[in-house]
């Protein structure tokens, strides 16, 4: 070998070892996740963040995350947008998302990517071909419980819908899931669908407007967590021939025993996102999913399974695993670390 090849080749080896030793510092150091809430206002978000939170505690001390940025605060589309314009600049490698909108997002999305974050949204579906969904199908958690009150009135009956935030794509997707599923029966009449903003006290107000305008309700399909004030109008109103499906938090649950209620509640798990954050890692890691893992209407989601379907069947079972929970406390669920890796290759 001439002194020349020698010195060259001696030059690649020190290369490889300065890129070999440069990529170990950097996966020791730890990725930087961020996450971007833009609505406090309900403790089911609250719920979200924390368990997120404490589930980032195995990774750090395993060396895999360095920092959790949290962004959540009450801002409009414009301002999570500025969110994750932020986490991008506070140098996050993994940012996961619970986006207001389905394709608002797709430019800072395609930002991320050219500056090789991983976006991974939760909750709901965003269409952006920049990001991965991890999340429930939320047109087939309405489905269930829109099932459940079809066949408890035999399919026939006028029923009213008290639905989310307008124009969110999970709210969307859950109104396409009870029209499917009432849209079956030609007994079934939905009389009217209204806004309750995922508020309780909203809820409790449409309820009462509900009632007064249209006195032959047989049926109410109710999102989230006003089906509290929903069954507080319909109970205040004398009607308790009202069937209305309800919610699998510990508050209303508690007052489902006392009260010996007939309804529903499919849950809706608010550690989707720490579903979320394993598949995350793993992608900023580089794996590769499998074909076929992803589903949905923009082809980019892996649904997550729905934890629990809370009826009189079940709710004994249900109720003593979480009934020294806060009232807050939405029944949960999350796949796991090797959950998540099944995913992959």
């Amino acid at each position: 070998m001439t002194k020349r090849l020698l010195l060259a080749f001696t030059l690649i080896l020190l290369t490889c070892s300065m890129v070999f030793a440069g990529g170990a510092a950097e996966k020791k150091e730890g990725f930087v996740v961020g996450i971007s809430n833009n609505w406090v206002g309900s403790e089911w978000r609250t719920q979200m963040v924390d368990e997120t939170l404490a589930a980032a505690e195995e990774y750090k001390a395993e060396g895999i995350i360095k920092d959790v940025i949290v962004q959540s605060t009450d801002v409009s589309l414009e301002g999570q947008i500025d969110q994750i314009r932020n986490l991008m600049a506070r140098g996050c490698n993994i940012i996961l998302v619970n986006p207001a909108d389905a394709r608002a997002f797709n430019p800072v999305f395609a930002e991320a990517k050219k500056q090789g974050v991983t976006i991974v949204a939760t909750d709901t579906e965003a269409a952006s071909p920049d990001a991965i969904n991890v999340a429930i199908n939320q047109k087939a958690w309405a489905m269930a419980s829109a099932q459940w009150l079809a066949d408890k009135l035999n399919h026939k009956g006028n029923v009213v819908a008290i639905n989310g935030v307008t124009g969110h794509p999970a709210n969307t997707a859950r109104i396409e899931g009870y029209r499917e599923v009432f849209g079956k029966y030609p007994g079934i009449k939905i009389l009217n669908e209204v806004s309750g903003e995922w508020d309780s006290a909203i809820g409790m107000a449409t309820m009462q407007d509900m009632l007064a305008t249209f006195p032959n309700i047989d049926g109410v399909w109710v999102q989230d967590g006003m089906n509290e004030g929903v069954f507080t109008a319909i109970q205040n109103s004398g009607r308790t021939d009202i069937l209305s499906v309800g919610e699998a938090r510990v508050g209303f649950m508690r007052r489902w025993m006392e009260q010996g209620l007939d309804t529903i509640g499919v849950a809706n798990p608010p550690s989707c996102m720490v579903s979320a954050l394993h598949v995350a890692v793993l992608l900023a890691q580089g794996r590769e999913l499998k074909s076929g893992v992803l589903e949905g209407p923009y082809g980019n989601t892996i649904y997550l399974p729905v934890p629990v379907v809370v009826t009189n069947d079940n709710f004994d079972k249900v109720w003593a695993e979480y009934k020294d929970r806060p009232d807050y406390y939405a029944v949960d669920g999350k796949i796991s670390r090797a959950e998540a890796a099944s995913y992959f290759k």
